[in-house]
């Protein structure tokens, strides 16, 4: 079904040289002025080309390529390798760096828990303190009451004793002067 053109006999495909650009571009030419010529397919936009002759000038136009074009190919996949190694260098930095960040913040967390903790405990013993000052200061001050009402009934017995000694003393006698 697919009409073949015969291969241009002033065309001459050699792949063991090494074209230069102007070659690659010449080449390039040569397709598209097969392809302008080629028949149409009816009823369709596909054309008839002679696969031995593209295949020769496709093999001609890869000879052609200069070796920086494959260097620069083997360049871009080192770049591409080396920026997927970056990448996931990067990725475990930021990784370790969240989980840090996220332990200190639980750490600041717990710290922060801790001194609350502690001032309450600090407020608490405080608050007790005072209570049981007072609760002393209470107790003393009723013994202290205590002891001075026993020291006010003594000094009244002292008092009323030498009250009574006096009282039962015999009187000095008149001497006369």
């Amino acid at each position: 079904m697919t009409q073949e053109t015969k291969p241009d006999p002033d065309v001459v495909v050699d792949v063991t040289e090494r074209p230069e650009t102007a070659d690659i571009v010449d080449v390039v030419d040569e397709m598209v002025a097969h392809l302008e010529v080629a028949k149409a397919m009816p009823l369709s936009s596909n054309a008839l080309v002679d696969r031995e002759l593209f295949l020769g000038l496709l093999e001609q136009l890869k000879a052609a390529l200069p070796d920086e074009l494959r260097a620069a190919r083997w360049m871009v996949r080192e770049r591409e390798a080396f920026i997927a190694r970056t990448n996931e260098k990067a990725r475990a930095l930021i990784d370790r760096a969240k989980a840090e960040a996220d332990e200190l913040v639980s750490d600041s967390a717990i710290v922060a828990e801790a001194v609350e903790e502690a001032n309450l405990l600090v407020r608490l013993a405080e608050g007790e303190a005072r209570r049981l000052r007072l609760e002393t200061e209470d107790g003393i001050e009723e013994k202290l009451g205590r002891v001075q009402s026993l020291l006010v009934d003594m000094v009244g017995h002292i008092q009323a004793a030498r009250d009574e000694l006096h009282r039962s003393r015999p009187k000095p006698p008149d001497v006369p002067v």
